[in-house]
């Protein structure tokens, strides 16, 4: 399928959650796998396989890419660091606003519950 190169990507609920681990820099795969723990508060653990394949997928459509040797790596055991490329910023922009229209769309209809 041919796509114009600048235009955002669509994302799978894995690949959101890889490039939004990786808007706020630079990490290595079990760095992604933390914070996606964190973020979700344990909700969601990615495992090894689903993880790689997913940074896989996201590398290849030009979303991530490895990060410089040496850039970023707070422990250098732990593998390859990945980073956000343009376009997967611009996916992950495109993927927020429209996330932001929905929880929108839903409190105007009193359809989310009481956050107090």
């Amino acid at each position: 399928m041919a796509r114009a190169k600048d235009l955002p990507v669509e994302l799978t609920p894995i690949g959101f959650e890889v490039l939004l681990s990786l808007a706020s820099g630079p990490l290595h795969g079990y760095g992604i796998k933390l914070d996606v723990e964190k973020r979700t508060a344990g909700e969601l653990s990615l495992g090894s396989g689903t993880l790689y394949q997913a940074i896989q997928r996201l590398a290849r459509e030009g979303l991530i890419a490895e990060a410089a040797e040496g850039a970023a790596r707070a422990d250098a055991r732990r593998g390859r660091t990945y980073k956000l490329q343009p376009l997967g910023r611009a996916s992950l922009d495109e993927h927020l606003r429209r996330l932001t229209r929905a929880v929108e769309y839903a409190r105007a209809r009193k359809l989310l519950p009481s956050t107090k």
